[in-house]
């Protein structure tokens, strides 16, 4: 099984010290930063927009992963794009998705598709061939340090039957709690990238030993 890159999610980080917390997961072995972009419509809660992501921009050199969680995507994915590695839309927002996803690439990120719990496999089945990455969100997004629903990972085992049966080049990412206890299951399903939030920024242990620790469970898969 292929390296589980681990993406610490800063939505659980300490806001007062977003560019010490990004250099703490840097430090610690972090794959790349998940940031999440709320806007109070799509989801209830708001975060940040695109002048923050710019400052962890300039605290970091780990690839920003940007997960849009708002109505009217297409509308802000260039204010974003030369900050981001790969930026994710939600396709419960996204009518003419397939041309939001070339969008972002011509503007030079990777792209990805985001999929609710309720929302079922085949409304981005016929988008699978076109991106980068799915994530499948095992929580109701919105908050961060949520339980995962654990029979989301039956629909992350579909995906990636269907991504391997289409031989299409596209990651799985899970987002929404991972934890230590979990994340080999995570692997074990297919996923390629663990998005990891208050398993990571907590007051238990450093970044680094969070992370240090997830690490160790995906690897004995």
């Amino acid at each position: 099984m292929a390296t589980i890159k681990l993406a610490p999610s800063i939505l659980t980080a300490d806001f007062g010290r977003l560019a010490d917390e990004a250099r703490a997961a840097e430090a610690g072995g972090a794959d790349l930063l998940h940031l999440d972009v709320m806007d109070g419509q799509f989801v209830p809660v708001i975060t940040f927009g695109p002048l923050v992501v710019e400052a962890i921009r300039k605290a970091t050199e780990l690839p920003l992963d940007i997960h849009l969680m708002i109505v009217e995507p297409e509308r802000q994915i260039a204010a974003f794009a030369e900050l981001a590695s790969t930026i994710n839309v939600h396709i419960e927002v996204s009518p003419h998705i397939n041309r939001t996803l070339d969008g972002i690439r011509k503007l030079g990120a990777r792209c990805g598709v985001c999929i609710n719990p309720g929302t079922p496999v085949s409304a981005i089945e016929e988008s699978l061939a076109e991106v980068d990455q799915v994530m499948v969100m095992t929580i109701n997004p919105g908050w961060g340090g949520q339980q995962m629903i654990p029979r989301q990972l039956d629909k992350v085992r579909r995906i990636r039957e269907l991504i391997d049966e289409g031989g299409y080049g596209a990651e799985i990412m899970i987002d929404g709690g991972v934890k230590v206890a979990n994340a080999a299951l995570c692997a074990q399903a297919g996923a390629h990238t663990l998005v990891c939030g208050s398993s990571v920024y907590n007051r238990e242990a450093s970044v680094a030993e969070s992370l240090a620790r997830l690490r160790a469970a995906v690897e004995r898969v």
